[in-house]
């Protein structure tokens, strides 16, 4: 559509998709890098539940702490779920972990149990 619109002159149209077509790339490498194949350093890779404190271990090594304003957003098909919180310094922070990341079911629904609790 962006070559029609191109060199049918109507340039403003060209890029208009050319921009909608590079934000949604991005928008969906990252999405697909970052939480389905947990490739980029800053991915999620395990969580720790404690009382006061949720931590979350990222692929490069760092730890992010969630100390207040837990969130927790369950996926309706129950496939993944989000976790909103603010840490140290309040900032928002939000991940999301998929059920393939967990050992087993019952672990999954777990950590949703006890984030619900927390």
């Amino acid at each position: 559509m962006v070559v029609k619109f191109w060199y049918g002159g109507n340039a403003s149209l060209a890029y208009l998709f050319s921009f909608l077509a590079s934000f949604f790339f991005i928008a969906g490498a990252n999405r697909i890098l970052k939480t389905r194949l947990m490739l980029l350093p800053t991915a999620p890779i395990a969580i720790e539940i404690g009382k006061q404190v949720t931590r979350i271990i990222m692929r490069n090594g760092e730890h992010v702490e969630l100390v207040k304003d837990l969130r927790i957003y369950a996926d309706y098909s129950g496939r993944s779920f989000g976790l909103a919180g603010l840490d140290k310094l309040d900032q928002r922070l939000q991940f999301v972990f998929h059920k393939g990341q967990f050992s087993s079911i019952k672990d999954y629904q777990a950590i949703q149990e006890m984030l619900k609790t927390s």
